[in-house]
């Protein structure tokens, strides 16, 4: 097992990064939009009306990666402080249940958003002229790599590999 995490790691650290890319790419576009709409409105007098729905779409892309990566990273929100005052093989009890708790629903969040997104897909997004399923991408996206990457970080923990991803992030604070 630790061969095979050492042979994917790579490839889910490349994974991580673009997705931690392509999340700020669509703040920096969102941003932009944005900036155009109250141009717009307040200079043209003319607010384009694909700018708010399209806004809302990049957020959502944006928000769902980064926490994905948030996951990976081990940046994510926690109460740590009860966890502290255990002993460290509770501590990992509590590490492996908090990521498989996390990876359920991941896969939760991937599967029923495919769901939504089948049974909007005929329905359309007026402004933009997408099918209404579209939004529903980020989370399906998101779920699928926030169940990816807590899946890595537990099976990391179970066979006491340690974590490069925490190392990296900690040192570029």
């Amino acid at each position: 097992m630790r061969n095979f995490m050492r042979a994917i790691r790579p490839f889910l650290g490349a994974l991580s990064h673009a997705s931690l890319y392509v999340a700020g790419i669509g703040m920096i576009a969102m941003t932009l939009i944005v900036g155009w709409q109250v141009f717009a409105r307040y200079i043209l007098n003319d607010s384009p009306s694909w700018s708010e729905p399209l806004s809302l779409h990049l957020m959502s892309w944006f928000i769902m990666l980064g926490a994905a990566v948030g996951v990976r990273e081990s940046v994510h929100l926690g109460l740590d402080i009860l966890r502290y005052m255990m002993s460290p093989p509770i501590q990992r009890g509590m590490d492996l249940t908090s990521l498989a708790l996390i990876f359920f629903f991941g896969v939760g969040m991937a599967w029923y958003g495919t769901s939504l997104a089948m049974g909007t897909w005929t329905a359309t997004i007026p402004v933009l002229g997408w099918p209404g399923g579209m939004d529903f991408f980020p989370l399906i996206g998101g779920g699928f790599l926030i169940a990816l990457f807590s899946a890595e970080r537990f099976v990391d923990l179970a066979i006491g590999e340690d974590i490069a991803a925490d190392v990296i992030v900690q040192e570029a604070a």
